[in-house]
């Protein structure tokens, strides 16, 4: 017996025994409930209505729904649907219709069901209140199984039908179903609703086709605030950042004045594709149409403004008068700690008047990103001290804590946990936990923990047991782990990144030329990483012209293969090869770092190139503002040891602003008793003694 019945049962038991009615008529009682309902007394209002053997007006009980809905006041709508089916044997049926969509609003979808079950006539609004029920209460296949059961009975849908019903299509990904209920929306001669447009472009962009969004989007007359809306946040849902800011500025030639939403999607575009200028303009128009005062909008501009690296924007929004709220609080943390600036984050978070798991998360995340071990363990203790929320991210940064410090035991500890509270099937916090034995050095927990993931791990599980073994010097395995891999599943770029790691360390040519034909007879795209990867394994198996051929077949440079192949070429001795390859980096704009230095010069001296490699260490911080290092300083000692150029070698070291090493002082002196700098030889040897005087040098000419 459902609620309804329920209540229609002891209202008979009452109506029986009442002897006499109240003195009342219904219109005294109709006017009572009418003055409880002005004054805003819905209870005593029901309670009167219940109370009575009467039956009321029609409009009454429609009040009386309407009411009921906006409050959610599931008690009061029972009892007035139980005094109209007790009363009114045959209600219209737009009164139940109304019951239907007030069970919907209260939350009670197996009311407004079984209502709609046991109505002996049905019309179109009992079909979209009981659609719209489903539909609005996050069931949209049984909403959609409504929807084909209408179909079949020959009731035409209307446009608020439809509006569920591609509602409910996106919440599935029904992207075929869509097509079909777009064709009945033009039929029934709903095509210009823009209501109805824009929830198809909606649907469209929701199951991924943002040809027939955008292209049913030129299709509306007159795209209100809404459909431009959507369609943006389509575009920045398909990672199509560009597309969504474009069509951000598409909306003033229209004439269309944006939602607080669609400024924020927009900013939030920017921050995805690092697009300052165009973020910079949007904040400019927030500013003038009074948007930036909104918590929506101010929260998205300083994440866009901290993604884009300009937190001195990013805080100067923050310290507006305006309420911050828990989020602007979290991102200004986040830009900080993600950036380096770990101090200032933490001020920032211990003034924060709330916290939650996120913004703990946002300055762990700081710690662990720049490997400030023992600060994010403290955090961690007042982390659990202070709060018992964690969440699968929590767990993930404290495990890297744990491989940071490399305390396995620590690690054992968070896992006892994690099987505690029943995460251990989380993939996520599970491949978490492998990274950490693996950093550990404990590959046979690794092992053992990836055996116990069989059920549900991944290639990111794969990946994280190989680079173990590869990290660890056990290259051998690494490669027999990745012939078990393809047994289950596909690998990724990042698979043969590790495998080509392993098979530089180990001189494995053979194997390394295997996974690189197995890349190419599979489709997998050779892309920057992996040819740095590839040129590096080539060139340590010393195949260099292999390695060069890889780096020429490519399309875009970055500084990082350049640098590859430059050092590459160093380790096989090809240093005209490195002058030719540093042109070629000129030529294309790319500017040089510390290694591209470090690797010109060791070819200058394999080739005997003294002064020009005097020139480019100089031009390291004349020209492209590059404070040489312990390294540099090392090679042209040794560039100037090599070839005899004992005065050049003394004015050097003389110069250096750091004190020479002993490893360089050995090298002097060995190149001054070599080629009988006496003056040199005899400071080097003073310096040399005074490190370690149980063991004096000599100087003999």
């Amino acid at each position: 017996m459902n609620a309804a019945s329920l209540i229609n049962h002891l209202l008979n038991q009452t109506k029986t025994k009442t002897k006499t009615p109240q003195p009342a008529s219904a219109k005294f009682l109709t006017n009572k409930i009418v003055a409880y309902l002005n004054s805003g007394r819905l209870h005593e209002a029901v309670s009167v209505l219940f109370a009575s053997p009467e039956p009321f007006p029609y409009t009454l009980y429609a009040r009386l729904f309407q009411i009921c809905s906006s409050r959610k006041a599931i008690v009061e709508a029972r009892k007035v649907e139980s005094h109209l089916v007790t009363f009114s044997p045959t209600p219209p049926v737009f009164l139940l219709n109304r019951a239907i969509e007030a069970y919907s609003k209260c939350g009670c979808l197996v009311d407004a069901r079984e209502l709609f079950e046991e109505m002996p006539e049905r019309d179109g609004g009992s079909w979209n209140a009981i659609i719209t029920a489903h539909s609005q209460s996050g069931h949209a296949e049984e909403a959609l199984c409504f929807f084909l059961q209408m179909n079949r009975s020959g009731v035409f849908a209307n446009a608020i039908t439809f509006a569920s019903v591609l509602g409910s299509c996106a919440v599935v990904l029904a992207l075929s179903l869509s097509r079909q209920i777009h064709g009945l929306v033009v039929k029934y001669g709903f095509g210009a609703n823009v209501i109805l447009e824009t929830s198809l472009v909606d649907v469209y962009g929701k199951c991924g086709d943002m040809s027939d969004a955008c292209r049913k989007f030129d299709e509306i007359h007159n795209p209100n605030a809404v459909s431009w809306n959507v369609i943006v946040r389509r575009y920045l849902e398909m990672d199509d950042g560009k597309a969504a800011v474009l069509r951000f500025f598409q909306m003033f030639p229209a004439a269309v004045r944006p939602l607080n939403f669609t400024f924020s999607n927009a900013l939030i575009a920017c921050s995805n594709i690092c697009a300052l200028k165009e973020g910079m303009q949007i904040h400019a128009v927030s500013i003038k149409m009074h948007f930036d005062v909104e918590k929506v909008v101010s929260c998205s501009l300083i994440h866009m403004y901290v993604k884009c690296g300009k937190l001195e924007d990013a805080h100067a929004i923050f310290e507006q008068p305006n309420e911050k709220d828990l989020i602007s609080w979290t991102s200004i943390i986040s830009g900080y700690a993600m950036s380096g600036k770990t101090r200032e984050a933490r001020e920032l978070f211990n003034n924060m008047p709330e916290r939650n798991v996120i913004s703990w998360n946002a300055m762990l995340a700081g710690y662990t990103r720049f490997s400030l071990w023992e600060e994010a363990l403290y955090f961690v203790l007042l982390m659990r001290s202070t709060t018992k929320e964690m969440d699968r991210v929590t767990l993930g940064l404290i495990l890297n804590v744990c491989s940071g410090l490399s305390d396995v035991e620590m690690g054992k500890q968070v896992h006892g946990y994690i099987y505690r509270h029943g995460l251990s099937s989380n993939l996520v916090v599970g491949n978490a936990l492998l990274d950490m034995y693996g950093k550990c050095g404990n590959l046979r927990s690794a092992r053992v923990w990836f055996n116990q993931m069989s059920q549900w791990r991944d290639n990111v599980s794969w990946n994280a047991l190989l680079t173990s073994y590869a990290r660890h010097q056990m290259s051998e395995q690494a490669m027999t782990i990745f012939s078990e891999m393809q047994w289950e599943t596909r690998p990724s770029k990042f698979t043969f990144g590790t495998l080509l790691a392993a098979c530089a360390n180990m001189f494995a040519l053979e194997q390394g030329k295997q996974i690189h034909g197995f890349m190419i007879r599979n489709g997998y795209e050779i892309d920057t990483v992996v040819r740095g990867a590839l040129v590096d394994m080539y060139s340590k198996c010393r195949c260099p012209e292999y390695a060069l051929k890889v780096f020429k077949e490519g399309g875009l440079l970055d500084v990082i293969l350049c640098n590859s192949i430059i050092l590459g070429c160093c380790h096989n001795r090809r240093g005209r090869e490195v002058l030719e390859l540093f042109g070629l980096m000129e030529e294309e704009g790319i500017k040089p770092d510390h290694v591209t230095f470090q690797g010109l010069l060791l070819a200058c001296i394999h080739e005997g190139l003294v002064k020009l490699g005097t020139r480019f260490f100089h031009s390291m911080s004349d020209e492209y503002g590059i404070i040489p290092r312990i390294e540099h300083y090392e090679s042209m000692i040794e560039l100037y040891s090599r070839y005899e150029h004992m005065d050049e070698l003394e004015g050097f070291v003389n110069k250096m602003p750091m004190e020479p090493t002993v490893s360089m002082l050995n090298r002097v002196f060995d190149a001054c008793r070599q080629y009988g700098h006496l003056r040199l030889g005899k400071w080097a040897a003073e310096r040399l003694n005074g490190s370690n005087p149980s063991n004096p040098f000599q100087f003999d000419t």
